[in-house]
């Protein structure tokens, strides 16, 4: 399967998301801050910095470990097997069908930020498993993950930034 499970073919791909990541990462960092006081007034609000604070770091995270030297494939898809799991936890808690706002519908909460947590935390799994098997397409499941992250994050970004203004 060739480039799908050889990280060394994806060290280009782990640079970029790395600058990427981080600096969104960062500018959402800035954006909490210049909101800070109406994001803690509001209940459903943390939830949202921390659904999009882990959507944009993970591909961060993952990227690291694609650009480990010599890796065996057993610790990239370990790793990458572990990075899905805790993220998914972590984002599966903070957008939980209790903590969705009561204003918003079934499908505004199943667009964001249900559907790009999920798209998030499982194409990595599936990373990690098809690493680990050399099946399911190994590697190539990172651009999803990182289109998920961006789409995700930046949605949750835009009402921490924007839409509390209103």
């Amino acid at each position: 399967m060739g480039a799908a499970v050889d990280t060394t073919q994806w060290s280009d791909f782990g640079v970029a998301v790395i600058g990427a990541s981080a600096a969104l990462a960062g500018l959402l960092v800035v954006a909490v801050s210049i909101n800070i006081q109406p994001i803690l007034a509001n209940d459903t609000l943390p939830r949202r910095v921390v659904v999009a604070l882990v959507s944009l770091t993970t591909p961060l995270v993952f990227s690291v470990v694609l650009l480990i030297p010599e890796a065996p494939a057993s610790v990239v898809g370990c790793s990458l097997l572990a990075i899905g799991l805790v993220c998914g936890s972590i984002l599966g808690v903070a957008a939980s069908p209790s903590a969705r706002p009561p204003g918003r519908t079934l499908a505004e909460w199943l667009i964001a930020p249900v559907t790009p947590a999920v798209l998030l935390a499982g194409s990595i799994v599936l990373a990690g498993v098809g690493v680990l098997t050399e099946s399911l397409g190994g590697l190539y499941w990172l651009p999803v993950a990182v289109i998920a992250s961006v789409v995700g994050g930046l949605a949750q970004a835009w009402v921490l930034l924007i839409e509390i203004l209103r």
